[in-house]
């Protein structure tokens, strides 16, 4: 098994206890800061994530670690599970996949727009609409903008792209004169 396969193991079981025990949001801004507490201390990240140190060492810390850190109960427990499996070097992919759920669970997309040219705050709000009535979810927009495209825009959600760019208008035009040729 794959460290992303055994990482999304463990953030739809973190997520599923979550619904059911605490704030799933929670639960996801106390999982970052875990991780960046382990992972913004280079010592502390090496010794835990070190195959040569005991388990019963890192447990020792961790357990040593949560009442300080206040935990709710299923970030607490996971923490101590993948511990004691020495798996804390997945704790930065769980994070990720944690996030991945929980948006899908809210219904949730993220979208990445480039266009031509800045968008207009009404103009990204409609877009933003639009999106949401073709996907079915809330979309959260990031936009950026590349003139190459020299008008419209692109919008990616996941591996699906929405090319409306004056770019990709003319490729068309060129492929169809081409083979009418």
């Amino acid at each position: 098994m794959t460290a992303r396969t055994s990482a999304g193991r463990y953030a739809r079981a973190l997520l599923d206890v979550a619904l059911g025990e605490s704030d799933p949001q929670v639960v996801e801004q106390q999982l970052a800061a875990v991780t960046d507490l382990f992972r913004g201390h280079d010592d502390l990240w090496k010794v835990m994530t070190n195959p040569a140190v005991p388990v019963t060492k890192k447990l020792a810390i961790v357990a040593e670690l949560l009442p300080k850190l206040e935990l709710v109960s299923p970030l607490s427990k996971l923490l101590t599970l993948i511990t004691s499996r020495d798996r804390l070097v997945l704790l930065p992919d769980v994070l990720e996949m944690y996030r991945s759920k929980l948006m899908d669970h809210q219904k949730v997309v993220r979208a990445n727009v480039t266009s031509a040219v800045a968008l207009p705050e009404d103009r990204a709000l409609k877009l933003q609409a639009s999106l949401a009535a073709v996907t079915g979810r809330t979309v959260l927009m990031t936009l950026q903008t590349d003139v190459g495209l020299m008008g419209g825009v692109v919008a990616r959600i996941g591996s699906t792209v929405y090319d409306g760019s004056v770019k990709r208008q003319l490729e068309i035009v060129r492929e169809s004169l081409n083979n009418s040729l």
